[in-house]
């Protein structure tokens, strides 16, 4: 038997088979290898190296020749051929690297032959065992383990049998049988007969087609049959199109054709190339199956079967005649036809056939090959060379693959992964990574491992100066136990909202994690007994038994109180132990991150009179990333970093940051025997990504239009795999190079990763590197750099490049790890200082801010010390936002010891007023801006800038509006700035400002600044003894639903327990306040309150002509894009009151 490997991914080197003859019944071990007694002549291939690589040489554990066989090309149409000289049974194949060398052969396919011709793949199968007993008249017949008994009827109770049994076939001519004459195809692995045993049901020789490319087809002449077309055959693909068969009936020149078509099977009959009549049957005709196409065409009637399917016809009105001079076209046409004989409606067919018969006579493809019949163009004969490209499956993390004759594709929908085999994560590995994309609070999916095989799950991302992860489990609410005890113990099991594996991904990769439990108990116990036995305890992630409690240490077997010495019972070590009648608590936070977080609680001290315990488990909050800010500063050239050689033969992905001054560097290498992969800074504009897999060098670069050594972090990605390769930098389009399907594809390396330089080159990296991670794993640069001269651990200067990310006025702060903004000199708040400062003012409420500096407390506050205002003032610049539906109505009011004041108000018109009285004796200057009516409770942006005696005023997005200052441009002495109605006495204010304040405010101010004071920050962040509040004043959101809103984007997560009034100091359910509900989807006892507050203000403020029900809810794109507008707009008035 001769066995053919007909796929090779790389170089093939040997093949060793153990086989042995079959001659007999017996059973044998494989303890002797056949290919090494076969002579040389016995080995054939398609092509060698040199005479020191033929076939011959390939041979286990020789060091003859070149040490093995090698192709003169590698590809997949190379083979290998031993002739065993007669039937034997293999029991293995192994193949060998060639000696002295590090190739060897990959993945191949097995096949075999009686004849050298006939030639059928080798599968491993499950096969089915099926067995017949005759006893008397019953009998017994099994397949597998399915059974059927039955009796035959009648009084025969022996069976007069030929003395012939025959399996597989029915060889002997002439008897009558009524059975199909069909033979088996397949595999009997186990028939046990007594008797002798011949072989005579031979197949006959089905000599397959290869259809390699578009420039294929065959050509076979017309026969002498007249009056019917008659054509069958076998294909299989796994293209979606492809023409399978063509024909030109006369005499109305209609052209036949059957082909595929988005995987389905059609015949269409067309005319002067229009389609005069189709039918179509079948789908997934591209699996990679072999089906069966059986066609006749006779008089006005075209049928075909397809598989075990059909007849389906076609019925056409005009005649057919089949022509002995017309060609029967198959796969597709030549290029030379110009009688339009041969008719294709879509592409070339790209596969395998065999069992070509047209009418009675089965086509010889050998004589086809050979010339003497029929025509041909880049066919394979005797061989079906397809290939299923998706075994191995080398699309990722679950991404579906499909193929083509010519390559496969990965899709990657609803994986959470992207690139060509679904490999690179499209979600960021932690929160802290989203803040640094700008993103304020809320839920994510965050991708722990990057790349690895954790898949990507939701969690709570709280962003503030802390970042902290939040992932809460199935029991958020407060629980009662009572009746417990050791032979019944009150067990609970904690299901978290992602699975073990991630969540210890991400306990790992934070600084510090924490799971706070609330334990109350009322005559129970903990820990108290003699023996060390606990009545409770907890079991993390470890699956140990855990007895620390309330943010005790592991393993002293004490309370917090035990190691502060401050419990209920000094004899005792947890207050829960001094076994009260009252309730006591052992409540606290536990952080060993090793043990987190908590999996499941047991209790089995709550049986006796009285005895009780409640505990609530709060959600795993994990802060920091231990990653995102792990760097290194590279100061010689001639440093570097070594770590482990990097794995990835198929697949491999790096992702860094990097800042530098230096015009080029190694950032990465790691080299093998031949092939390397290296990342460096070519030039202070380019990034170079090459490696080598055996098929050259392979050279990626991105140029960037501006300098990459600005000593700014700049983000690099990477990724190699087997059908392309990607370099991304920054935000610049992404550069791919893609890879060649018949090329090596494994990264073989040897050497250990050089991180910043190597020990043989030169051109060192001089700078930071940050957030170095292969394959999604992050590798610690700061450790590795504390032991490495000429390397320092941690990079300073983030605030270069994450500055931008402060707006509104907010000022970047350095961090050893990171940066924070400082919102103290912006209207706004929250990490990035976009977040609005907003408030609810209702009915006669009044905020008014004092400048005195001598007032209670002014020094103690955080104030910017600049902002003193006895001195005089020539200028001011204004903003806010606001929504009401009240006119006339006072926005703001700032007023000086001088009787001097500037009053902005809504007149009853809705248009807005800005009044400036800056002599003490004369009547103020109006200035009135009529864009619309301000008071229809929609959001309103407000901007206004004095320069001396000109002002600017822009109202949302319209043009700014000049008007020029009569009557004095100096402000003296600022005493008081009044948000809503005036509450102070003797205020001198003219009759519009007074018929304004009379109705005070109400509704939603916002993000409200006065020069370098900012009113409304400072009443709702510091609780500054100079803001007196008056009625009713709530912190609200402008930019949502009716302006009320109690809950903010960016919600600081705590977990603390307060004690009821009654029974003792009893646990109540809502005792232990958790605003992580925004998880969990219960809303906290003090949200509702603020809600219930909110709802009564809101039916105050409907009764007084609330907002219009259509209300605009403002996005953070659209906040960033007013914000940037509207900087861009003070820009031009300042340039506009400069000139």
């Amino acid at each position: 038997m001769d066995i053919v490997p007909a796929r090779l991914c790389q170089l093939l080197c040997v093949f060793l088979f153990c086989v042995f003859a079959t001659g007999k019944a017996d059973k044998y071990n494989c303890d002797g290898q056949m290919t090494s007694s076969l002579p040389q002549s016995h080995f054939s291939s398609s092509s060698e190296l040199s005479s020191s690589h033929s076939a011959g040489f390939a041979r286990l554990n020789r060091r003859d020749g070149a040490g093995g066989w090698s192709p003169l090309i590698s590809n997949k149409y190379q083979w290998l051929q031993i002739d065993l000289g007669e039937r034997s049974e293999i029991t293995g194949v192994a193949t060998q690297g060639k000696y002295g060398s590090s190739d060897w052969v990959t993945s191949y396919l097995l096949m075999f032959s009686d004849t050298g011709r006939n030639w059928k793949q080798y599968h491993q199968e499950e096969s089915i065992s099926s067995s017949l007993n005759v006893l008397c008249r019953q009998v017994n017949f099994s397949v597998d383990k399915h059974v059927h008994h039955f009796l035959y009827e009648g009084d025969i109770y022996h069976l007069d049998i030929d003395y012939e049994l025959s399996f597989g076939c029915i060889p002997i001519t002439g008897k009558s049988v009524s059975l199909l004459q069909k033979n088996f195809h397949g595999y009997k692995p186990q028939i046990y007969i007594v008797g002798n045993v011949s072989y005579s049901c031979l197949e006959p020789e089905l000599t397959p087609v290869t259809f390699i490319n578009s420039n294929s087809y065959l050509v076979l002449p017309g026969t002498l049959e007249q009056d019917e077309l008659t054509v069958s055959f076998q294909f299989r693909t796994w293209n979606k199109e492809g023409i399978l068969f063509s024909y030109k009936l006369s005499p109305e020149a209609l052209e036949l054709a059957l082909y595929i078509a988005d995987g389905k099977f059609k015949m269409s009959l067309f005319k002067h190339g229009r389609v005069h009549s189709n039918i179509a049957t079948g789908f997934k005709m591209n699996n990679g199956h072999w089906h069966s196409v059986n066609l006749m065409a006779k008089r006005n009637r075209v049928s075909v079967s397809l598989d075990d399917q059909g007849p389906f016809s076609l019925q056409t009105t005009l005649p057919i005649q089949v022509s002995p001079e017309e060609n029967y076209y198959f796969a597709g046409c030549p290029d030379n036809i110009t009688d339009n004989g041969c008719f294709s409606p879509v592409k070339s067919f790209l596969g395998c056939m065999k069992s070509i018969s047209i009418g009675s006579n089965l086509i010889n493809l050998i004589s086809v090959q050979q010339g003497w019949y029929g025509n041909f163009s880049d066919l394979q004969f005797d061989l079906c060379g397809i290939i299923d490209r998706c075994l191995p499956n080398y699309c990722e993390h679950r991404g579906q693959c499909s193929q083509t004759w010519n390559d496969f594709y990965c899709n990657c929908s609803d994986t959470g992964y992207m690139g060509a085999t679904c490999h690179y994560p499209i979600y960021e590995q932690s929160c802290e990574a989203y803040k640094h994309r700008g993103n304020t609070s809320g839920y994510f999916l965050i991708d722990t491992d990057g790349s690895g095989p954790l898949e990507p799950f939701n969690v709570y991302c709280n962003i503030s100066e802390t970042v902290i992860t939040v992932i809460n489990h199935n029991n958020t609410d407060l629980s009662k136990i009572k009746n417990s005890n050791k032979e019944n113990p009150h067990v609970m099991n904690f299901k978290y909202f992602a699975d073990l594996e991630q969540l210890v991904a991400t306990i790992d990769n934070a600084e510090n994690c924490k799971q706070e439990l609330a334990y109350h108990c009322k005559k129970s116990r903990i820990l108290q007994n003699q023996n060390r036995i606990p009545y409770s305890w907890w079991i993390g992630r470890t699956n140990e038994t855990q007895t620390y409690w309330s943010g005790s240490s592991p393993d002293v077997y004490k309370c917090t109180c035990g190691l502060e010495g401050n419990c209920i019972d000094s004899q005792h070590y947890c207050n829960c132990d001094a076994d009260k009648s009252e309730w006591s608590n052992d409540t606290g936070s536990l952080s060993y991150k090793d043990h987190l977080p908590v999996m499941k609680i047991v209790i089995t001290d709550t049986n006796r009179p009285n005895s009780e315990v409640a505990y609530k488990l709060g959600p795993l909050l994990c802060s920091g990333d231990r990653s995102f800010w792990n760097s290194a500063s590279f100061n010689t050239v001639s440093s570097y970093l070594h770590f482990p050689t990097l794995h990835g033969e198929i697949s491999a992905d790096v992702s860094f940051f990097f800042k530098t001054t230096s015009h080029s560097g190694l950032f990465l290498e790691n080299l093998g025997i031949k092939d390397f992969i290296r990342i460096e800074l070519q030039s202070p504009t380019e990034v170079m990504f090459s490696f080598d897999v055996g098929n050259g060098p392979v050279e990626i670069t991105v140029q960037s239009p501006t300098n990459l050594n600005d000593n700014q972090w700049h983000f690099v990605k990477a990724e190699r795999n087997i059908k392309e390769a990607n370099l991304q930098v920054d935000q610049l389009p992404q550069k791919t190079h893609i890879s060649s399907s018949d090329g090596h594809i494994r990264l073989q390396l040897n050497s250990q990763l050089y991180i910043g330089g190597t020990a043989s080159r030169q051109r060192g990296f001089l700078g930071c590197l940050r957030s170095l991670k292969l394959n999604g794993i992050a590798l610690d640069l700061e450790e590795r750099a504390k032991m490495t001269p000429g390397i320092k651990p941690g990079c300073p200067g983030h605030c270069s490049s994450y500055g931008n990310l402060c707006q509104n006025g907010g000022k970047c702060k350095e961090k050893h790890n990171g940066f924070s903004c400082d919102c103290n000199s912006s209207a706004y708040g929250g990490p990035f200082c976009k977040k609005e400062m907003s408030a609810y003012f209702g009915a006669r409420s009044s905020l008014t801010f004092n400048f005195y500096e001598n007032s209670t407390g002014f020094k103690n506050t955080s104030v910017h010390p600049s902002v003193l205002y006895t001195e005089t003032n020539n200028r001011e610049s204004i903003a806010f936002s606001f929504r009401t539906t009240q006119s006339p109505s006072l926005l703001l009011f700032v007023s000086s010891f001088n009787k001097q004041y500037i009053s902005i108000i809504i007149s009853k018109n809705g248009s807005l007023q800005i009044q400036y009285k800056l002599q003490r004796h004369l009547d103020p200057e109006i200035f009135s801006v009529n864009v619309k009516n301000l008071a229809d409770g929609q959001l309103q942006k407000v901007r206004i800038l004095r320069k001396e005696e000109s002002l600017f005023v822009e109202v949302n997005q319209h043009a700014p509006v000049k008007f020029s200052l009569a009557l004095g441009t100096e402000f003296h002495a600022i005493q008081l700035l009044v948000l809503g109605k005036i509450s102070v006495e003797n205020i001198d204010a003219d009759l519009e400002t007074t018929k304004a304040n009379a109705h005070g405010f109400i509704g939603c101010l916002s993000s409200v600044h006065f020069n370098h004071i900012f009113p409304l920050r400072t009443f709702l962040q510091h609780n500054s003894p100079q803001v007196t509040i008056k009625g009713h004043i709530i912190e609200s959101s402008c930019g949502s639903l009716n302006g009320i809103s109690s809950t903010s984007s960016e919600t600081t997560h705590t977990f603390a327990d307060h004690l009821g009034p009654k029974d003792n100091h009893v646990p109540i359910a809502n005792a232990i306040k958790n605003d992580t509900a925004l998880i969990g989807g219960v809303i906290s006892v003090v949200a509702f309150i603020l809600l219930c507050i909110a709802a009564i203000a809101i039916r105050i403020y409907l009764q007084k002509n609330s907002y219009k029900k259509e209300e605009t809810k403002v996005t953070e794109n659209e906040d960033n894009a007013a914000t940037a507008a509207a900087l861009k707009t003070d820009i031009s008035m300042q340039n506009a009151t400069e000139s």
